[in-house]
């Protein structure tokens, strides 16, 4: 029969009146296991109503009322989780985890986990976790973010998590929102362990808790021996975890409810006790194919699929409650009618439920905070005196700069953290983080590993936990490694939960060209559209020091308060530049902003003019400011420059009015133009402007930066740009 879901449905009311069963592959009795008759059926009620949720799923998918039906059948006995630890141990769970939802719902009197999971298979917009944005597994209450992955990407963001459970005990933070006795719990399937980012979620557990630091974290793999349609090797994971140094590794029977609770409070007991890592390997099969539209026997033979059905989780636990005589045969098929029954009921009422239609409706979650924080009163300067032990009356570049904004924010917020590599000690390539270690201490001022996937899923995991994570990438070419952090993690959280989980942070990138010491595609990349192209991030390019420290502040703020993902991108080539038009006149440098913010939007301007106006950012500003003094020497050409500072988020009718009737504008990016943000101001001027300027970009060409004095060949210059106005404005 081609139709599998309904196969399975009537072999269950079939096998279990006539004690057809799949042998155990266990013998893990219910004192073995330390489960309660009561208990081992209460599971098995999780079980059936998660069967029943997969069976209506696909019935109103034939109806057109369902959009997702990758299914937990055969998963079921990941009720175990639910029950086995605590709904204060936050879980990062993935796709087939209905069942899991289900028993953890259950310690929370009033929760409807049926009637709540139903509502996201039609994704109506009284779906209480993502408003029918998603058929995801999550709830607040219950502490399991929404997981929209489905290739482990949650692993380093759970790492992260269980790294954070015993510094906010250590250092007392108040904001904490697990206990300090906390452990988190992450599932993922065989085909998925695969993926570089589980691989460097586990390894980094293990990096951490090698060095003797607390790494509570039950990492559990439900093995059900494909990927979509590719076979995982036999003994594959036994091989990579069952011996891995530092991981206790535990197999268990995934089709067995006793076996695999033993074997859950095992995990449970190791993670929390010892606070160490822990690998659960559980055993099980996937029924109904990879998903809805997934046709199993164009890959696999009927007798494979029909061996595969027969060993059912639900008739292997009917078959221990009636051996056990936990229950009669009878009274199993009714409790299984019943639950259809019921979720049948259901499946017809949530398909009258409202559904998002509008787009302003879609995208309301995109920077919705359901529970916004207040900052903290901003240091006096006396108190970042006393911490800084520096003249902050003195002029100053921007690395050092920087340097106090953050000892300013780290003395503002208890919960900030400063990692990344090689920001410790040493104090960060450029020496940006220098001394922070010193007077902050190592809970708070700590190196990663060499990986920016761990570096970003750290700070997600700690911004779940209360604190305000300010990660460093070493260079801007270094976060292609794991920008589907920011962007299948970090940003979708909100949208996804609608706000009820968020996870704030401060990305610190040093990027963009025109260094001098270092060189190549590496260490000059200029290219930003990776982070424009994130719904909802906020991406920040400071050109002077003092706005650095401006807009830092504004970012802490948005990130405490709102939950605001930010990149902060910091010019490296600015970091130590001093003057600006000609030797030892320190136009660079700043004496530290004692107060002051740059709110989020809000350009600079240097200059005036009512004939000639340059737009640009970052480096681009440093270069425009000389070329301006140029044509105003020697051509008498009057030039306004426009510094975005935000290249989100951007006040579009602010922008166009500041730029007025202007007849000349140039565009000057120091990125390259395909796909920059140059593109992007072109298409506002042409569309939104009353009158549409003679308009002239000065954009890096499309190419890798090379090594050497051709460094700087292919990137706006000063005089590129007094070249380009000159012809602009016809005076050659």
């Amino acid at each position: 029969m081609y139709n599998r879901a309904e196969v399975v449905d009537q072999n269950f009311q079939k096998f279990v009146p006539e004690g057809k069963f799949p042998p155990a592959r266990s013998a893990t009795s219910l004192e073995q296991a330390g489960l309660t008759a009561a208990e081992f059926m209460d599971l098995f009620e999780s079980q059936i109503m998660s069967r029943q949720l997969d069976l209506r799923a696909r019935i109103l998918k034939n109806q057109n009322e369902c959009y997702y039906t990758i299914g937990s059948a055969g998963h079921e006995a990941n009720a175990v989780w639910g029950k086995a630890f605590r709904r204060t141990d936050m879980a990062f769970v993935h796709y087939r985890s209905c069942a899991f939802m289900i028993q953890r719902a259950k310690q929370l009197p009033g929760s409807n986990p049926l009637y709540d999971t139903m509502l996201s298979y039609v994704a109506s917009s009284e779906d209480p976790i993502a408003g029918g944005r998603h058929k995801v597994f999550g709830s607040h209450p219950l502490m399991v973010p929404p997981q929209t992955s489905t290739i482990a990407s949650h692993l380093p963001k759970a790492m992260g998590a269980a790294l954070s459970i015993n510094r906010a005990k250590d250092l007392k933070l108040d904001t904490a929102v697990m206990p300090g006795d906390a452990i988190v719990m992450c599932t993922f399937g065989d085909a998925s362990i695969n993926h570089s980012t589980a691989l460097g979620g586990v390894n980094s557990a293990l990096w951490v808790a090698h060095q003797n630091v607390a790494m509570p974290i039950v990492f559990i793999c439900e093995d059900n021996g494909i990927g979509i349609s590719v076979s995982t090797p036999s003994q594959w994971l036994e091989s990579q975890f069952g011996n891995r140094p530092g991981l206790h590794y535990i197999l268990c029977d995934g089709l067995s409810l006793t076996d695999t609770y033993r074997a859950a409070k095992e995990a449970e007991h190791v993670a929390r006790t010892r606070r160490k890592p822990v690998f659960l390997h559980a055993k099980t099969v996937r029924l109904l194919g990879h998903a809805g539209n997934d046709i199993e026997m164009s890959y696999r033979t009927l007798p494979t699929i029909e061996e595969v059905e027969f060993n059912d989780p639900l008739l292997h636990s009917a078959r221990f409650a009636l051996e056990n005589d936990l229950s009669t045969a009878d009274e199993i098929v009714k409790m299984y009618k019943d639950i259809e029954a019921r979720v049948a009921a259901i499946g017809e009422y949530v398909k009258t439920r409202p559904k998002y239609l509008k787009r302003e409706e879609v995208r309301a979650s995109l920077l919705a905070c359901a529970f916004p924080k207040v900052s903290p009163p901003q240091p006096t300067h006396e108190e970042l005196l006393e911490v800084a032990g520096a003249d902050l009356d003195k002029p100053m570049h921007m690395a050092k700069l920087i340097n106090l904004g953050l000892q300013e924010i780290m003395k503002q917020y208890a919960g900030a953290v400063i990692f990344g590599e090689d920001v410790a000690q040493k104090g960060g390539v450029y020496n940006v983080t220098e001394g922070l270690f010193k007077k902050f201490g190592p809970r708070r001022v700590f190196n990663s590993p060499l990986d920016e996937q761990t570096i970003l899923g750290t700070a997600i995991g700690f911004a779940h936990n209360g604190f305000l994570p300010i990660p460093e990438i070493q260079f801007l070419a270094y976060v292609h490694n794991a920008e589907d952090q920011l962007r299948g993690e970090a940003a979708t959280l909100a949208f996804f939960s609608q706000g009820q989980f968020t996870n704030g942070m401060i990305v610190r990138i040093a990027g963009l060209p025109y260094q001098k010491g270092f060189g190549g595609h590496f260490h000059n990349d200029n290219s930003l559209a990776v982070f424009r192209d994130i719904p909802g991030v906020v991406v920040a390019v400071p050109a002077t020091g003092e706005d650095a420290v401006q807009m830092l502040r504004t970012c802490a703020k948005l990130a405490w308060e709102s939950g605001r993902v930010v990149v902060f991108v910091e010019p490296i080539a600015l970091y130590m530049t001093r003057d600006l038009h000609e030797a030892n006149d320190k136009a660079m440098t700043a004496t530290f902003p004692k107060t002051g913010e740059i709110k989020l939007g809000e350009f600079g301007v240097h200059g005036s003019s009512d004939e000639f106006t340059i737009v640009t950012y970052g480096n681009g500003v440093f270069y425009s400011r000389q070329a301006a003094k140029i044509l105003n020497d020697e051509h008498g050409v009057h030039t306004k420059i426009i510094d975005m500072r935000w290249l989100s988020d951007i006040d579009q009718e602010g922008l166009l009015a500041e730029i007025g009737n202007c007849p000349n504008v140039m565009i000057v990016d120091e990125c390259r133009k395909t796909g920059s943000w140059s593109e992007w101001m072109c298409g506002l001027l042409l569309e939104k402007s009353v009158k549409v300027p003679r308009v002239k970009v000065v954009a890096a060409d499309d190419c890798f930066i090379p090594l050497g004095k051709a460094s700087a060949a292919g990137l706006p210059s000063r005089d590129e740009i007094v070249a380009e106005a000159l012809r602009l404005l016809n005076k050659v």
